[in-house]
């Protein structure tokens, strides 16, 4: 049953994979919200007054002085987003260069399975594990709405920005994913990944505080995922739509790739 079902396989071999993930990143995210309460002290206050005002932009503190703010910018803006797209990156170099690095991709094909639908399952569970990873981040977070102070932040705001958060997740999965499959090579699908996930930071944080340079964050999968506050203004249609139209298009690129390289079977 497994063999012939490769969205239940490939959920079901990524399973401790899965769970590890989502334990470290709601773990994470939960406690950078946790420390929201102490941020509001004046000792913590004098102490932030004293960073550089381009520091604080480059590690996208933003915003300090309001819940919204905070989370956006300590949880959402860094680590979080940076976890993600290394468990993304992650699983979707492995969904299709796995089993070829492996040479056990003659194997799978010997199934009753096409290469598209095979590449477009395997996708399929690297998505839902994006979205049960980031799901149970935002839940874990509107739990601690009260105990953390964050109930100035209103549901409709943390569903917005876990929306952002998996559509983020979902592009760097596609591209991770669509150089594996279009090469074989799970590390060129990993470098893909990294490269393209460090040049986006840069180009949101970095580059803006340089003059002639501020163009490249409209370019930024981080600019998609978190220009326009999501936390606060709702979903912004520009950016979502960014991130699952270049998530769409990677997946149909790598998927017609794979569908047309010689693949020893």
């Amino acid at each position: 049953m497994l063999l012939r079902d490769p969205f239940t396989k490939a959920l079901h071999d990524a399973r401790r994979s899965l769970v590890g993930w989502a334990v470290a990143i709601v773990a994470v995210g939960s406690m950078y919200a946790a420390f929201w309460p102490t941020m509001q002290t004046p000792e913590m206050t004098k102490a932030l007054e004293a960073y550089p005002e381009g520091l604080l932009e480059a590690f996208n503190y933003s915003d300090l002085t309001s819940a919204a703010g905070y989370l956006g910018s300590a949880v959402y803006g860094l680590l979080v987003p940076l976890l993600v797209a290394v468990f993304a990156i992650a699983a979707g170099a492995r969904a299709m260069a796995g089993d070829e690095e492996a040479g056990t991709l003659d194997l799978v094909l010997a199934h009753p399975v096409g290469r598209v639908r095979l590449a477009l399952l395997r996708f399929a569970a690297v998505a839902a594990g994006v979205v049960v990873v980031t799901v149970l981040l935002g839940l874990a977070l509107v739990a601690l709405r009260g105990p953390a102070r964050l109930d100035s932040i209103t549901l409709g705001g943390f569903t917005a920005m876990t929306l952002h958060l998996t559509l983020f997740g979902l592009a760097f999965a596609a591209l991770a994913f669509a150089a594996g499959a279009a090469t074989g090579r799970r590390a060129v699908a990993l470098g893909a990944g990294a490269g393209v996930a460090v040049l986006g930071y840069l180009a949101n944080s970095v580059f803006p505080q340089v003059e002639g340079l501020r163009w490249a964050q409209d370019l930024s999968p981080f600019h998609w995922y978190l220009g326009g506050s999501p936390l606060v203004d709702g979903v912004q249609p520009v950016g979502a739509l960014l991130l699952l139209g270049s998530a769409a298009l990677l997946v149909a690129a790598g998927t017609a790739a794979f569908t047309r390289r010689d693949v020893a079977v």
